[in-house]
């Protein structure tokens, strides 16, 4: 019984590691897009120039979101541009401020939290583009979940 014993500890050893190994948290990796036009902007924008538009792109992993948002045929430089929540057609507040002032292609990363997350997963969230004649949007894009 003697020899058995430093057997039998390994194999609680090993089966505590596996236990602590199995529980450890595994970060699941979220993509996002939204195609940005002036037509979903709340409210309408005024004097947009025809083919505005743009493209937003995310991937939440942790608490890190990395975006990239593209761009174009605006009525003037892009001021600002945030993800917002809010369900399409409605208009509601900032939750992280992408960029101010803004050039087409930029990419970047912030901090996200586990109730933002909750909001973009859920279709309550969109990306806007913000101008000097249209300072509260002139495109917007409702965030969608990709996979």
């Amino acid at each position: 019984m003697k020899t058995l014993a430093p057997i039998a500890a390994l194999g609680v050893v090993a089966f505590a590691l596996a236990g602590a190994a199995s529980g450890a948290r595994h970060m699941s990796t979220m993509s996002f897009a939204a195609t940005l036009n002036a037509g979903q902007e709340t409210p309408h924008p005024t004097g947009t120039k025809s083919g505005a538009s743009g493209k937003f792109t995310a991937t939440v992993t942790g608490s890190t979101i990395k975006w990239t948002l593209t761009f174009s045929h605006l009525t003037g430089a892009a001021s600002a541009a945030h993800i917002h929540a809010g369900r399409k057609g409605v208009a509601g507040p900032v939750l992280i401020a992408l960029c101010g002032p803004c050039t087409s292609p930029q990419s970047g990363t912030a901090t996200i939290t586990s109730a933002q997350v909750k909001k973009l997963q859920g279709g309550a969230t969109y990306v806007n583009v913000h101008t000097a004649k249209n300072a509260n949007g002139e495109i917007r894009g409702q965030l969608k979940m990709t996979m």
